[in-house]
């Protein structure tokens, strides 16, 4: 428990299959396909837990899943794993267990965890759960209830006994379950009913020095087995961990915080993700730490990745910790980019403190002090907290209709709302942005509010907020990556769907989100509406932690605004399109089309007739020298959607700066990605109102400015009028069964207004 508790936990995890040891009484036949696969899944977990197989040991590994005989290869990838055994749980045919030591050297940290195996012998064929027990436990946790036993006043003697918690993890009740990653397959809470298996062991120790346990296991009540056989006795030397205060500086020499990722010369992170509480997440390597504050390692060696975020560099710095020191180890940041002082400026509109990864129970979510950390991390300028479904009357709680008072003037935090999780969100999340009032009227739980989007659209717009829709591409797939794409996707999911109907009806929708969807099926619904002369902005989110978790600020909105920055003052950028999307790395400033400035005056720009207009920008990107191919050569459906690793032109450091008409590329210049900010200028014909906008496919979009020619309405498409057509029927279809009688007759009246638009618009657009 990193950094706040006292307490030492035993967490047992991921069951995964395995094959016999390789000496009696333990040998057991045991297929090497099921083997291999479930020990690719080991090592993965492990990897994910903190605690990776070393090199050696992944070669070693390798080597046997390709030896030719299956025996031989069964006894060597068994070998790999039976290192790492503290205890080998035998059940017999009577359902009876019991324990002996494994070969594991029973070291641990102090303050800190340590993961071992546990070998399960399952002659019966068990497939309840193995539970784990210590007397030397403070609090055990208790599987039927998900709570932890009521403390209980300790002796001084007690209390130095119960050096160390002991659980099982996941477990499906559990208080980590409903944030694990393994409860989903193919880690498997409960005993598989294979002849061997194994689980994690996650021991975490409050002390340093010797300390024994007894541990015993079990598969339910009368499975002990007789004579005591089924617990151990465990003496654990745990290192002492020394206090380093980590000294941060920013770019201004200013106090700051940053993001660290510490491991050990085993590749080991430090803390453990396995126990970590907040402030630290137990889903990310990093964690964040300010000026002056510490972190608790144990003698050895260390290499850290420090960061402040996607417009810093990533460094590194080594450094040892024994008697002698550190005390204290001096981390200064880096700046690669600063779009600050260019008057751009950095948001998250979709970040959660509760769901997903998050904790849910008991602790109802995490704390906005909790929140602030990651956004000061990673230099988010404005965020945006939304309340949801999970944990929705808990969190709700934060929402003020003012800027959290934990904010700086650096980093704005403010508690806003997805309907996600409402009797609405089959029709796709809207995010609701500087709301004054949070309940929707004549409300009491979210069962009574609407089951369609639009009223509540209506509500948010009544009262000043800024709306649109979440993770776009959900319900939007395509199979295809050609923009635009004329194939009619499902209107099956939880994204933009409903947006192809509110589109139609002035003053409905301000915006829709990319970043964190499959940029085809994003960009696609938005440049189809462009071109029938809707002007719906495009906004970057991250949907931290249920999309990405790894960091917030994934996906961004950069928004000119003039300073001091504001949340309304962002907001109201964000809705005029002077903004920009990006992944952090990629920067499209200051766009210009024809002298007019994206955003400004409506984003029009009006000619007397056809003719070649001049296009500038600012430009910037950031690529490593080195190509990183397992990420360049994703296809485009996979994660992370918008990164410019995905953009790299080739093995170069380039990538293409382009300019769309329409949705068409009409010119193209290649930039150097090597953090320089470069003046970029182009020449488009304009041969009837269209709409202009630049971009870095897939990691940077701006929003587009409006060329009007002779005063004519843009009607850049039939095909895409034809599209449109088409996805209100096809959306219908899908949403008209989950909307309430009460409310039917209206959102049918709202589809039947969106056709009567789109069958105009298909009139008025000339063949493409």
């Amino acid at each position: 428990m990193t950094g706040v508790g006292a307490t030492s936990v035993v967490i047992a995890t991921l069951a995964v299959i395995a094959c016999a040891q390789t000496s009696e009484p333990y040998l057991s036949p045991v297929p090497l396909q099921p083997l291999a696969q479930q020990v690719r899944q080991i090592e993965t977990a492990l990897a994910y837990l903190g605690q990776p197989l070393s090199a050696e040991e992944l070669s070693r590994i390798d080597e046997a899943v390709a030896d030719p005989s299956e025996s031989k290869a069964v006894e060597r990838l068994q070998s790999v794993l039976d290192a790492h055994v503290l205890a080998v749980v035998q059940i017999n045919a009577e359902s009876r267990v019991k324990v002996e030591a494994g070969s594991a050297k029973p070291e641990l940290i102090e303050a800190g965890t340590r993961l071992f195996l546990v070998k399960v012998i399952n002659d019966a064929g068990v497939t309840a759960q193995l539970k784990v027990e210590s007397p030397n436990s403070g609090d055990v946790y208790i599987e039927s209830t998900g709570s932890p036993e009521p403390a209980t006043e300790l002796t001084p003697r007690q209390a130095a006994d119960r050096w160390t918690d002991i659980s099982l993890y996941p477990l499906p009740t559990s208080p980590f379950a409903s944030i694990s990653l393994y409860q989903s397959p193919p880690m498997l809470p409960r005993l598989s009913g294979l002849a061997v298996e194994y689980q994690i062991l996650t021991i975490y120790s409050r002390d340093a020095g010797q300390r024994s346990a007894i541990i015993s296991f079990n598969v339910g009540q009368g499975t002990q087995d007789i004579g005591f056989r089924n617990d151990m006795t465990v003496l654990f030397t745990a290192r002492p961990a020394r206090p380093v205060t980590l000294r941060v500086r920013d770019e201004n020499g200013e106090r700051g915080m940053a993001s660290f990722i510490v491991r050990d010369k085993q590749n080991r992170l430090y803390p453990n993700p396995s126990k970590r509480l907040a402030p630290d997440f137990f889903f990310q390597p990093q964690v964040y730490r300010a000026d002056g504050e510490t972190l608790r390692l144990p003698e050895g060696q260390y290499a850290v990745a420090y960061t402040g975020g996607p417009e810093y560099l990533t460094q590194q710095k080594e450094f040892t910790v024994d008697e002698k020191g550190p005390a204290e180890v001096e981390f200064q940041l880096e700046r690669w980019t600063d779009p600050a002082k260019y008057g751009w400026y950095s948001g998250d509109h979709h970040i959660h403190a509760a769901g997903c990864r998050h904790y849910q129970n008991p602790a109802e979510g995490v704390l906005p002090d909790d929140m602030i950390r990651q956004i000061r991390g990673e230099r988010v300028n404005v965020s945006s907290v939304l309340t949801w479904g999970p944990d929705y009357y808990y969190q709700k709680q934060f929402f003020s209709g003012h800027d959290h008072p934990l904010s700086t003037q650096r980093q704005l935090m403010h508690y806003d709302l997805e309907v996600s999780g409402f009797p609405s969100s089959h029709a796709g999340h809207i995010v609701l942005l500087n709301l004054k009032d949070q309940d929707y009227p004549g409300t009491k739980r979210l069962t009574d509010w609407p089951t369609w989007d639009l009223p509540i659209l209506r509500w948010a717009k009544e009262q000043g907020a800024v709306v649109g829709f979440a993770h776009s591409g959900w319900g939007l797939a395509v199979q295809g990556s050609e923009l635009p794409n004329y194939e009619v996707p499902g209107f099956d999911g939880i994204g933009a769907n409903e947006y192809i109907v509110d589109v139609t009806i002035p003053n409905s929708v301000d915006f829709i989100s990319a970043v964190d969807t499959p940029y085809v099926w994003e960009l696609n619904i938005w440049y189809h509406t462009l071109n029938l002369g809707f002007r719906t902005r495009i906004a970057g989110e991250t949907d931290f932690p249920c999309i990405y978790d790894s960091r917030v600020g994934m996906g961004r909105t950069y928004a000119s605004v003039s300073a001091p920055v504001s949340y309304s003052k962002w907001l109201d950028s964000l809705k005029a399109g002077r903004s920009y999307v990006s992944d952090g790395k990629t920067h499209l400033m200051n766009l210009t089309v024809g002298g007019v400035h994206v955003g400004e005056g409506g984003s029009e720009l009006h000619l007397p007739a056809g003719s070649k207009v001049t296009v500038t920008l600012l430009a910037a990107a950031y690529l490593p020298e080195h190509p990183d191919k397992s990420l360049h050569e994703l296809p485009y459906d996979e994660k992370p959607y918008w990164d410019v690793e995905r953009a790299r032109i080739g093995d170069s450091r380039e990538v293409a700066v382009e300019i769309i008409v329409n949705g068409k590329v009409a010119s193209s210049q290649k930039m150097l990605a090597d953090g320089v900010t470069r003046e970029m200028k182009f020449e488009v014909a304009i041969k009837s109102s269209s709409w202009v906008a630049a971009r870095v496919v897939p990691a940077a979009h701006t929003n587009p400015v409006f060329v009007i020619l002779n005063a004519k309405p843009i009607r850049a498409s039939r095909r895409s009028a034809e599209w449109a057509l088409k996805g209100v029927n096809q959306c219908w279809t899908q949403k008209a069964a989950r909307i309430s009688a009460a409310e039917i007759s209206e959102a049918k009246g709202a589809y039947d207004h969106a056709r009567v638009v789109y069958q105009q618009l298909i009139r008025e657009s000339a063949p493409d």
